[in-house]
Parts: structure tokens; sequence; C-alpha cells
């Protein structure tokens, strides 16, 4: 049996000193609708489109994203990141993504 693997894959690593409450705030509020699960240092993030990891390390938040259907991928980059610029308007976040 063969294990599946997406098609189209990004990561981005973010510094910042509140990944922990940023990966637990994105999770709580796509949970509303979404498939998650998370603790304080990991979560993940079932979208329509595809699928959110995210990883809380000290001083950086780690996130990646994947999909089956390249077309996709900056759509899913798009809507974590418009989230997590808005759970952390207190500071200046820089998302880089590199596709994988």
């Amino acid at each position: 049996m063969s294990e599946h693997t997406p098609t189209a894959r990004s990561r981005a690593d973010i510094a910042t000193e509140h990944a922990s409450k940023y990966l637990q705030q994105l999770c709580k509020h796509f949970a509303h609708k979404r498939p998650v699960t998370f603790d304080e240092r990991n979560g993940e993030i079932s979208l329509m489109t595809g699928t959110c990891q995210l990883r809380a390390e000290d001083g950086h938040l780690l996130i990646a994203v994947e999909s089956d259907d390249a077309a996709q991928l900056p759509q899913l980059e798009d809507v974590v990141a418009r989230h997590l610029v808005r759970f952390a308007f207190r500071e200046e976040m820089k998302i880089d993504w590199q596709r994988a």
C-alpha cells in the first residue's frame, strides 16, 4: 500500500515570541467549522482545499500547507496568512512562503 503524497506544499518559518499563542488562536478559530487537532506546540487544520500543520518553537512559528491541487496552494497560503496577521496585529508579521 502506498502512502499518499500531496502534490503541492509550501512552508513558512515566522519569527515571533508568541508562536504557541498564535498556533492556538488559529486552531481554535478554524475549529468552529473545520476538523482541528492541537496542543501548545503542534496543530493541524483540515481545510477545504488542503491541510495546515503548525509547530511552535522558541521564537518561531513553523507552518506547512499541503494540497492535492497545486492551483489551490496560493489560496491556502493566503487564508492562513490573513488569519495569522489578524491575530498578530500587535506585531509586524513577515510570512515568506517557500514552495517545497
